[in-house]
């Protein structure tokens, strides 16, 4: 049974989601200088940075964005069971490491988002974080169409939110041979990953008690390869792409728009690539591809749901936005059909790709509600 997405909401180095699509479509990108005490110790000079400062930034943009997406879905927490389900790449692990140097002691349950989402929403029935690397938000999707579909949520909100962190700036540094200018996928010439900051929260409702709606949420096909710490599984993500489209009853065929994962690194683009072209090119399909790293960075636990808020708005809006950063297709995307400019399409299915280290993958489809989404006045 297919459910609806009755809200989304988003925050990246842009701002919200309106301004963020509209950035993706001029072909912008939100790189800037690093706000870090030293970015040439640690090999990295630049990323894609969210608003504000101090400790705690990751639980205020996750609650900017959840307490818009209850407003937005009109949910009434403690009339309704409301569940929140919150993914992660890295907690509020900059906070850790800011208060460690200052000599604090960070109360260990801070680490999750519980208190946070609970005081700034109450009502909610549960509220549960999901560390799951760079997926973590297409799990919490997955979960919340579960929850939904088996009765045990009247609505739940999948949300997720991510700041930088010493130390996976310094990992990402260390693999680079030269610090990386800017986030290029799928470009022939690409550097390496840059670090994103944001959140985002969508309303999963039941489709039978959905009043309005954005998108029906058809299914996330999920994999768990643990092929490899952090190098990507062709064979793994061909399984999460092929999970989800059994879920969702759909063929390769079908699939005609993808927001892949695309985090401009040497492995993820090629693997990520092959996949496509194994799994919806040799199925019958010809799908025009975007990426949205380009612009606002890799926002590590949210990504999945940011790219779902992309997918919606060009359901909604019949405007694909550019990959920005590419300019020249690596030799493995040969083929395949990539945005260079906005693209003017009505896509029937949107398949959203999130892929995470240890090879946790999650696979997301996507079609228009019958009559058109419904978007807030604002939008």
């Amino acid at each position: 049974m297919a459910v609806v997405l009755a809200a989304s909401q988003v925050r990246t180095c842009f701002g919200d989601g309106d301004q963020t699509f509209a950035a993706l479509c001029r072909g912008d990108s939100g790189v800037a200088p690093l706000r870090h005490p030293d970015p040439a110790g640690i090999n990295v000079r630049y990323g894609y940075h969210g608003d504000g400062g101090g400790p705690f930034l990751a639980s205020r943009w996750l609650v900017d964005c959840v307490r818009r997406a209850v407003a937005e879905a009109d949910l009434r927490p403690g009339r309704q069971r409301v569940v929140a389900l919150v993914g992660t790449g890295l907690r509020e692990l900059a906070a850790v490491e800011e208060w460690a140097v200052a000599g604090r002691e960070v109360p260990r349950h801070r680490l999750h988002f519980r208190d946070a989402l609970a005081e700034a929403v109450p009502g909610l029935a549960d509220i549960i974080t999901i560390a799951n690397a760079c997926s973590a938000g297409g799990h919490a999707l997955a979960l919340a169409q579960d929850l939904v579909e088996m009765g045990e949520a009247d609505a739940v909100v999948a949300a997720a939110a991510d700041g930088m962190t010493s130390s996976m700036l310094a990992m990402i540094g260390r693999v680079a041979d030269v610090p990386t200018e800017r986030v290029r996928p799928f470009d022939a010439a690409r550097q390496g990953v840059l670090l994103g900051e944001g959140a985002a929260a969508a309303v999963v409702v039941s489709e039978t008690t959905a009043r309005s709606g954005l998108a029906r949420l058809l299914a996330t096909g999920l994999s768990c390869d643990a092929y490899h710490e952090t190098a990507p599984d062709v064979a793994g993500i061909c399984r999460a792409m092929r999970d989800a489209l059994s879920r969702g009853d759909r063929s390769a065929a079908d699939v005609d728009l993808v927001v892949a994962h695309g985090t401009g690194t040497a492995l993820n683009d090629p693997t990520e690539c092959a996949a496509l072209r194994q799994v919806l090119r040799d199925g019958g399909g010809d799908p025009l591809i975007t990426a949205i790293k380009g612009a606002v960075g890799h926002t590590s636990g949210s990504a999945g749901l940011v790219s779902l808020d992309v997918a919606v708005r060009c359901l909604a809006s019949g405007v694909v936005p550019p990959v920005v950063g590419l300019r020249t297709v690596l030799p493995e995307g040969d083929g395949l059909r990539f945005a260079l400019q906005p693209v003017r399409v009505s896509p029937r299915l949107v398949q959203v790709d999130a892929f995470g280290f240890g090879g946790v993958n999650a696979v997301t489809l996507l079609e228009p509600l019958p009559g058109g989404a419904r978007w807030p006045a604002s939008t």
